[in-house]
C-alpha cells in the first residue's frame, strides 16, 4: 500500500476541504481517466483496491498511472480510552481529493476496456467520479 517513506512531521491537522482542485484536472499521462467530482479522504487500502480492480479487468494490458498519493497521516485512540493524554497514533495515510481531480489514468487500452475498468474502480472508492478522454 502507499505511504510516505519518511514526513518531516509525524502527526497533522485535519484541515479544510473547500473548493474545487487547481493541480491535477487535465489528464497528462494516459488516454482515459476517472475524475473526482466530489471531495473525499480516499485512503491507501481504497486506492490499491482500485488499481488492483483496474489491472484485473485489463488483464494487465496496457498502462495505468495512480494520480493521487496518500500523504496526510490520520490518527486515531485506541477503544476504551478516556479522554486527553495527547494526540492518537498514526493509523492510516489519505490524500485529500477534491471536485475536478484526476485519479486515474490509462492507455494503452481500447475506450471499451478502458470504461469498464474505471467504473469497477469507481465503485471501490468514497467519491462520485467520471470517465474522461485526452482532448
Amino acid at each position: 500500500m502507499l505511504a510516505p517513506k519518511r514526513v518531516k512531521y509525524r502527526k497533522m491537522m485535519r484541515g479544510h476541504m473547500k473548493g474545487v482542485a487547481h493541480a491535477g484536472t487535465k489528464i497528462s499521462f494516459g488516454e482515459f481517466g476517472l475524475v473526482s467530482e466530489e471531495m473525499s479522504w480516499v485512503t491507501s487500502r481504497q486506492i490499491e483496491a482500485a488499481r488492483r480492480a483496474i489491472t484485473h479487468y485489463t488483464q494487465r494490458g496496457g498502462r495505468v498511472w495512480i494520480r493521487i498519493f496518500p500523504d496526510k497521516p490520520i490518527t486515531h485512540k485506541p477503544a476504551e480510552v478516556r479522554m486527553g493524554s495527547g494526540k492518537g497514533d498514526v493509523y492510516e495515510y489519505v490524500a485529500v481529493v477534491k471536485a475536478g481531480r484526476v485519479l486515474f489514468e490509462m492507455s494503452g487500452v481500447t475506450k471499451n476496456i478502458a470504461q469498464q475498468a474505471l467504473r469497477l474502480a469507481s465503485h471501490k472508492l468514497p467519491v462520485k467520479t467520471r470517465f474522461v478522454e485526452k482532448q
